[in-house]
């Protein structure tokens, strides 16, 4: 085999959306339904009561790896 060779398993070693929003104390669903309704940081953050720099880090996350965190490759 080819030490060239790069592996192509469909797996990421990044927690998901959700086990980072459980972690926060953040109902999951509800912090997506907020996403959909554009609604800001600091809109977002008060009313799941959390800080504004929680939901910027995890909007973050959902902007770069989506919901699950796991990129695979044909």
């Amino acid at each position: 085999m080819n030490d060239d060779y790069v592996s192509r398993v469909p797996w990421s070693l990044e927690p998901s959306l959700k086990e980072k929003a459980h972690d926060a104390g953040i109902k999951f669903d509800n912090f997506i339904e907020n996403l959909a309704k554009n609604r800001t940081d600091m809109e977002i953050a008060k009313e799941l009561n959390v800080s504004e720099q929680t939901i910027a880090n995890l909007r973050e996350h959902f902007e770069k790896y989506g919901i699950h965190s796991i990129v695979g490759q044909d």
